[in-house]
């Protein structure tokens, strides 16, 4: 059925392959007799092959597992390979007289005592006739000649057989079935194999074809063998068509209703090729066959419970599409595992005695907290199989509610797995034992989360007194992301009832355990005698054995090296000795390179060099190993194996040429188990089962030509250059001619369908492009393609897209590849939140609005990442914005890392720039260690239940010290996370004058606790007390030189001995002044002087032996620091920071460097050249020591910068206003600084209507008013005022700017004048102006003042624009004049709507004097805004609650409830200029957009910060946030929005619109319900106690 197959092949499967993709399937086909000779068998193991495919589909396939073609041929029926030891002597009884027959067996069949019980194998033809497979041309006529005599040797072997199963069973020796064993065909063995335990319609699928009976009779006799069986003499075989029938008949009989059995009888045209009826037959089989196969594929999805999405495999595969919900992967892992742990220990002989040794150990730790046990020994030695063992005993030795869980991290899969795959696998299997709450996605997802997850779990499962046992094996095995070979993620003091078992050979991480008192057991070499139980032990489960010379030379081969892989190596190879084939030289081997190069070797010479190379070059080049398909069609683009394959003969069909999966079989069952499947996104990936046998494969396979070679094919492969019918050219060596032909391999979409991902390309064709620098194509597919950055962030996480771009940067050299790589890194937060579920527009909004500034200077690859981006947003189906301008941080520039990981502000911070450890405090009592060379976690203390006051590194950053403002003095251990001591009430836990703060004397093991008028110290090894000093007249200054320094009031300095108290010198620094007013202090322990600054203005050096200076200084000191030389003093004193040379008896100013605000903070260089400071203004600035010139400004905290800290060129900044550390590089490529902004926090600002210029104040109280240009970031104009502007206000159109002033004052600044300036005086109360509005036409000014409000009239004479009035005036009431008005908005009639501190709203029509008071809010009214054609107004508040009112006539038309995960309220909103949305600003750091109409919210877009104005502009908006950044964008709403589009998709808020009905003036009703919503739950402060609920989104 050739024809049949071919159509199959050409028409059928690829659209199955299509169609089972878009299921999440991946559909396969084995065909065992396809692309192969006859004559290429001859070790007789084909159907034994086929057998054991069937048999494999039946395990794993999901659909159809079983499809035979069958026609008017019953098949080819061959000599069994293997027969029975007593049957075939009995067999050979039978034919006794016949001594030719009986030589002839004797001759083909020999006995194997080996195999228990024992048996004769037939022999391979080539051991008779050595030609039979040899295709060199030269050999021809001798190759012939033996395939004639093997024909003619096979045709009597089964005559002879036949015969003697026929007398056997007539003497009643056999029953008729192992009779028909000798009768039977392959094809009938096949059929049955596959049909065997098939109890579903869509497990297997016969197809059956007959051919007239008229027409057979008439065939010619050449033309019989094409379509019937013939006997060696070329008539037909009567008998072979007899078992035909009886095969049929009872398909047809048996299988009616159970088996899809399908019957086509074809007419005389349809069996000519010729024929056009035979290729209608043809399409029609194809269709039926299509049709079939899609119902059952189509059947299992359904009775699965739903798609593929997981992906499973149609005959034998699965792939997995989207990140799954499910913990399915966990289980795969545990089974997985468990499936290793069973087989190693199957095999397990000895070590009783370690294995006591660790049981007595876990027995005696179980009560105490302990260190990890650690299995270490030499390579091979055997750690992995008695950790296994140890799982095994300990489930017979631990309580039985103990929960055992372990990985064998280097047999398992992923080959090299990250630690947060391990430890996310462990938490799940260890939370459903215990039945504690699963870890959140948004832990797994965060590194230093999941650690500290996995931590506490621990401790909970301690707790709870829960016994548990842990045992990982091989940590040297996990992969470098995030660097787990330093083991900061494994706890190192383990809780009681909780045991730890690890192993590594990594010495590294040997010495880094022994450092942590780990328990150590060492796993020695085998025994003698244990080999040769486990050598017995191996044989007896495979059904075999040894003769005693192949014993011996197993035994004399282990002794020569004495570990388990040695043994193993050698018995894979002895498994297939037969007792009958002598022993060579060859079979003694003195290490597993041995061993392995033999192995090699046979492999190469029955297989082919090229053949085998490549198989096992490309599994070991795979990131993650290769699928048994994967492999399949990868070998089928190598030129190399194809030529091998066909150098003697042509290729059977020129239009298809691949590797006939035959060939492929064999290889597979003859590398027996030196490869093994592990289970992965639910498909079977083949490894290597030995990491030592990794290593000889790419010493033998992988030169660094070939390794390039392998990657160039595998990156082919998974870019699917030749699937989908594109032909590739081979040329083959043997006729030097080139074929062009299909190759049949898949396709590799990035999507297989809808939502469904293809994980195996996402994972695998960045590491092949970067590894065969194809890097053309790494930037057309990987780098340059947004859709593939989306895909692989969804599909697996934006910490792999990171890692494939940092090793493409280290290879390429690609700037813009690290920018890429940098964006990801920034965005990663807000990817980390969302759970993973992450929406395109999200994705494609902030990778432009990120790299949108970048793209002149880089447009070959951020130009077309932003093209893309803006295409997508374009044609979205959904509502959208598309960033015009770039308004979010960009890559490249000074900030290197945000570090998180708090819930509040950084109040306490220090660094051991010896070996990069930094520590960290928070007002949460939560304590987190960096180590700064890696940028990656050490640990997460959570001890303190307040604030953290003052932390200190100490012994090298090993351990550090922290003091709470609950009182607690906790000493802790770095490296495992452990307190060491806790001292409580160690200081007040009341509010002091000065805050409590530690000092530390490692010399003397002392750390010292001082307070206003108190120093307390313990010793630091036991947290014992070692003295109090009190002296409540005197104020305790520090220690200098190991004694305790007090000053009096009246100027005495006093010097206490801290262990006797005996006051050891005294000093007055009285002669200056009657007392001492002190401002700060300052220890110079290098110097051995004590810096103290008083109020009056005078800096006294007093050192410890009571000599002392005096020295004129500044007055309103706010901080003192040193250089590290401790010969330049900084003085922050205000807006100043003062810079001095510093000696005993002077001290000299050389500089005063000038801030725009408070100085905070002062840290210089280690070589004293620069000097950082921090302000109250939120800026960074670098200054030069030598020069005083400012060298650099650094943007981007969002709170006063209190400390900083300098470490290798990079600076890292706290702020007690910010839950996060940042680090900035001092030394970076200026072109990517981002364009600087006005400063954060600006009190007052507007802006013009294109956003080009920004109209701010920097701080509260100033005097002038600031313009900036955000096209050129600088300052263009400064106004200033004659007092405290209070408000802004600017018309767009007349271009004025409005100023309001605290004494009442109104200046006018003419844009288009900049020398002049207009003033409307204050009234006759001289009020403060509270609030401008301009009208929307600017024909009018609104002033609100504090006692009343005035109506202006906005001209123009001459062409200069003047303001008069007031026209109109009127008083706010009484109740009003205790809240200042707070927002408003002037309607073109002349009304003016308002609202108050209060919450009150409140609309006035200047034309009849009257005002109605309208619905209020609980908070106060931060903005009101009115729509261009002013038929609408907004009004927001500070509460949940924002207000749509339609104006004629005045009703409410929406109620809009929004609520951040954080932060609620809204800041500033605009009406979009057709008036159809408005644009909302809130607190939680959103841009709102609403339908006018509706009341609906249609996007919300995170901003990283709350947005403080709002200006309509084009087709969207302009903005500016509170950093000062500006932001453009447009917004795109389609006609129709698709129902199950959820605005809230991409952020954590709830929301719901109260609308009412339109035919029932002020009445509200429910629009829409959310079932499940409680408006409880949001505590929306009751402001709806008579509204209804309407609509609650979640995400």
């Amino acid at each position: 059925m050739s024809s049949e197959k071919t159509a199959l092949y050409d028409k059928a499967y690829p659209e199955l392959q299509t169609f089972c993709q878009s299921l999440g399937y991946v559909f396969e086909v084995v065909d065992m007799e396809w692309g192969v000779l006859d004559t290429i068998s001859t070790d007789h193991m084909t159907t034994e092959l086929c057998l054991r495919e069937i048999e494999v589909c039946k395990q794993l396939s999901a659909g159809p597992s079983f499809i035979a073609l069958l026609g008017n041929r019953y098949g080819h029926r061959s000599i069994p390979r293997v027969i029975p030891e007593k049957t075939f002597e009995m067999l050979l009884s039978k034919v006794s007289r016949d001594q030719e027959g009986l030589k002839l067996l004797n001759q083909w069949f020999f006995k194997d005592n080996n195999a228990l019980p024992p048996e004769y194998v037939l022999q391979p033809i080539t051991n008779n006739l050595t030609h039979y497979k040899d295709l060199r041309p030269e050999s021809k006529q001798q190759r012939e000649k033996d395939i004639s005599s093997w024909r003619h040797i096979e045709s009597q072997l089964l005559q002879l057989l036949r015969t003697a199963a026929i007398q056997a069973e007539k003497d009643g020796d056999i029953m008729t079935e192992q009779k028909h064993q000798f009768f039977r065909s392959e094809t009938e063995t096949e059929i049955e194999e596959g049909l065997r335990g098939q109890d579903s319609s869509t497990s297997a699928i016969i197809f059956v074809r007959e051919l007239p009976s008229k027409h057979t009779k008439e065939m010619r006799p050449k033309h019989l063998s094409q379509y019937l069986d013939v006997t060696p003499d070329g008539l037909l075989d009567t008998e072979a068509q007899d078992l035909l029938a009886v095969l049929k008949s009872r398909l047809y009989a048996s299988l009616t209703g159970i088996i899809n059995l399908h019957c086509v009888e074809l007419n005389k045209g349809a069996i000519d090729s010729k024929h056009k009826e035979h290729a209608l037959y043809l399409d029609s089989m194809c269709e039926q066959f299509v049709c079939q196969i899609k119902k059952s594929v189509s059947s299992e999805t359904w009775s699965s419970g739903g798609l593929g999405l997981e992906g499973k495999r149609v005959n034998g595969e699965r792939s997995r599409g989207k990140v799954e919900e499910n913990w399915t992967w966990v289980i795969e892992d545990i089974y997985c595992h468990t499936a290793l742990c069973n087989a190693m220990c199957a095999r397990f002989c000895g070590r009783e005695g370690l294995l006591g040794k660790m049981c007595l150990a876990m027995w005696e730790s179980s009560n105490t907290y302990h260190g990890p046990f650690v299995v270490h020994g030499d390579v091979g030695v055997g750690k992995t199989a008695f950790l296994c063992k140890l799982v095994q005993e300990m489930r017979n030795v631990l309580d039985p509610g103990a929960v055992v869980v372990f990985r064998l991290i280097g047999m398992g899969h992923p080959p090299r797995p990250d630690v947060d795959y391990v430890l996310h696998s462990i938490c799940i299997q260890i939370c459903t034992a215990f039945s504690l709450p699963q870890p959140k996605p948004q832990i797994a997802d965060i590194h230093q989360e999941l650690v500290l997850f996995f931590h506490f779990l621990l401790d909970k499962v301690s707790q709870q007194g829960n016994t548990l046992l842990l045992i990982l094996d091989s940590l040297d095995q996990l992969s470098e992301v995030n660097h787990a070979h330093k083991l900061y993620w494994l706890p190192k003091d383990i809780p009681p009832h909780v045991h730890l078992v690890v192993s590594t050979t990594n010495q590294n991480s040997l010495d880094l355990l022994k450092m942590n008192e780990a328990i150590f057991f060492e796993v020695e070499p085998l025994l003698f005698t244990e080999a040769e139980e486990i050598m017995d032990t191996y044989m007896r489960a495979l059904q075999r054995t040894l003769t005693p010379e192949q014993r011996e030379a197993v035994l004399c081969s282990f002794e020569k090296c004495g570990r388990p892989l040695q043994l193993m190596l050698i018995l894979e190879v002895a498994k297939q000795w037969p007792s009958y084939k002598p022993l060579t030289e060859q079979n003694l081997y003195s290490n597993p390179q041995e061993v392995m190069s033999h192995v090699f070797l046979g492999l190469e010479e029955r297989h082919g060099k090229q053949l085998v190379g490549a198989t096992l070059g490309y599994i070991i080049s795979a990131r993650n190993g290769l699928s048994e398909a994967e492999l399949q069609d990868i070998l089928s683009l190598d030129d190399n194996v194809l030529d091998e394959l066909y150098q003697h003969f042509l290729p059977l069909n020129n239009k298809v040429i691949r590797l006939p999966f035959l060939l492929w079989a064999r290889l597979r069952h003859d590398l027996g188990d030196l490869i093994v499947e592990r289970q992965a996104h639910g498909m079977k990936i083949l490894r290597f089962q030995h990491r030592q046998v990794t290593e000889m494969v790419r010493e033998r396979y992988l030169s660094a030509e070939l390794q390039l070679q392998r990657h160039k094919i595998l990156a082919e492969n998974f870019l699917g250059h030749w699937s989908q019918g594109k032909l590739k050219p081979l040329m083959l060596s043997s006729t030097k001619v080139p074929v062009v032909s299909d190759r049949k391999v898949s396709p590799q979409p990035l999507w297989l369908a809808k939502g469904v991902a293809n994980i195996r390309k996402l994972q695998e064709l960045p590491y092949h492009l970067i590894h065969a620098g194809l890097w053309d194509e790494l930037r057309q597919e990987v780098i340059g393609s947004t859709e593939w950055l989306y895909c692989k962030t969804l599909a697996c996480g934006v910490t792999s897209v990171i890692q494939d771009l940092s090793l493409c940067s280290d290879l390429m050299n690609c700037t813009e590849t690290e920018l890429i790589r940098d964006t990801l890194i920034l965005m990663k937060p807000t990817l980390d939140f969302l759970d993973g579920h992450i929406d395109p527009s999200l994705f494609y909004i902030e990778l432009n609005a990120r790299l949108h500034s970048l793209t002149e200077l880089h447009p070959s690859l951020i130009g077309r990442l932003c093209s893309q981006c803006q295409a997508w947003l374009t044609t979205c189906p959904d509502p959208t914005l598309a960033p015009q301008c770039s308004f979010f941080q960009s890559p490249g520039g000074p900030l290197k890392a945000t570090l998180a990981g708090f819930q509040r502000g950084v109040t306490a911070l220090d660094i051991c720039l010896e070996t990069g450890v930094l520590v960290a405090g928070s007002e949460d009592g939560k304590m987190i260690i960096w180590d700064l060379n890696e940028l990656e976690v050490i640990q997460t203390l959570v001890s303190h239940t307040a604030a953290i006051l003052c932390v200190k590194l100490i012994k090298k950053g090993t351990q550090c010290v922290s003091l709470a403002s609950d009182g607690t003095l906790g000493r802790w251990s770095v490296l495992s996370g452990r307190q060491i001591f806790c001292v409580k009430e160690a200081a007040p836990n009341k509010p002091l004058p000065t805050i409590p703060h530690i000092l530390l004397s490692e010399e003397k093991e002392l750390v010292f606790v001082q307070t206003r008028d108190q120093m307390k110290a313990w010793h630091l090894d036991s947290g014992e007390p070692a003295f109090n000093v009190i002296n409540p007249k005197s104020v305790i200054l520090g220690v200098l030189n190991g004694t305790v320094v007090s000053l009096s009031d009246e100027g005495l300095v006093t010097f206490i001995c801290p262990s006797t108290g005996t006051k050891m010198v005294e000093t007055n620094l009285g002669y200056s002044a009657p007392s001492i007013n002190l401002n700060c202090t300052l220890t110079m322990p290098q110097c051995d002087r004590l810096l103290i600054v008083s109020k009056d203005g005078f800096l006294y050096q007093v050192s410890s032996t009571g000599r002392q200076s005096v020295t004129e200084f500044s007055v309103n000191v706010s901080f003192l620091s040193l250089a590290e030389d401790e010969r330049t003093l900084f003085a922050g004193c205000d807006k100043t920071l003062n810079m001095f040379n510093i000696e005993m008896d002077s001290i000299e100013k050389f500089f005063g460097l000038q801030h725009e605000d408070t100085v905070l903070c002062a840290q210089s260089s280690r070589n004293s050249r620069v000097v950082l400071t921090g302000s109250e203004d939120q800026i960074i600035r670098v200054w030069s020591i030598t020069t005083g010139i400012l060298l650099d400004s650094l943007h981007g905290m969002e709170g006063p910068i209190n400390t900083l800290i300098l470490f290798e060129g990079t600076a890292i900044s706290a702020s007690n206003g910010t839950d996060y550390l940042r680090l900035w590089q001092l030394q970076y490529n200026r072109k990517h600084k981002p364009r600087a902004c006005i400063p954060a926090g600006c009190p007052h600002l507007t802006l013009t209507k294109d956003g080009d210029t920004v109209f701010y104040v920097k701080s509260k109280g100033q005097k002038e008013v600031l313009a900036w240009n955000c096209h050129t970031g600088s300052l263009t104009d400064t106004m200033a005022t004659s007092a405290e502007v209070c408000c802004l206000e600017l018309a767009q159109d007349k271009r004025l700017l409005f100023c309001g002033l605290n004494t009442g004052t109104i200046l006018i600044y003419p844009l288009a004048f900049p020398h002049e300036t207009l003033c409307i005086p204050p009234l006759e109360t001289v009020p403060r102006v509270c609030c401008l509005a301009v009208s929307s036409q600017e024909k009018h000014l609104a002033v609100a003042y504090d006692d009343s409000v005035c109506l202006f009239e906005i001209t123009d004479r001459d062409s200069f624009p003047s303001v008069e009035g007031p026209f109109e005036r009127f008083p706010l009431s009484l109740l009003l004049l205790s809240f200042s008005v707070s927002a408003m908005t002037l309607l073109p009639d002349k009304r003016l709507l308002y609202g108050t501190d209060s919450g009150e709203v409140t609309i006035y029509d200047f034309k009849s004097a009257t005002a109605m008071s309208l619905d209020g809010h609980h908070g106060r009214v931060t903005c009101i805004t009115a729509s261009n054609w002013g038929t609408h107004a907004l009004v927001g508040s500070e509460d949940a609650v924002q207000r749509l009112w339609g104006l004629n006539p005045v009703v409410l038309d929406h109620t809009m409830e929004y609520k951040g995960f954080f932060f609620e309220g809204v800041l500033c909103a605009t009406f979009s200029k057709c008036d159809q949305y408005v644009f909302t600003g809130t607190q939680d750091r959103t841009i709102n957009i609403w339908d006018v109409a509706s009341g609906n919210l249609l996007y919300v877009q995170y901003v990283y910060a709350p947005i403080i104005k709002l200006l309509s502009h084009r087709s969207g908006f302009v903005a500016i946030s509170q950093l000062g950044d500006i932001i453009k964008a447009g917004f795109h709403c389609p006609y129709k929005i698709r129902p199950e589009y959820n605005p809230l998709r991409n952020i954590k808020a709830q929301y719901r619109v109260t609308s009412r009905e339109k035919n029932l003036e002020n009445r509200d009703i429910v629009i829409s319900k959310v079932p499940g919503y409680n408006p409880a739950q949001f505590d929306f402060m009751g402001m709806l106690k008579s509204k209804t609920s309407s609509t609650c989104q979640l995400l």
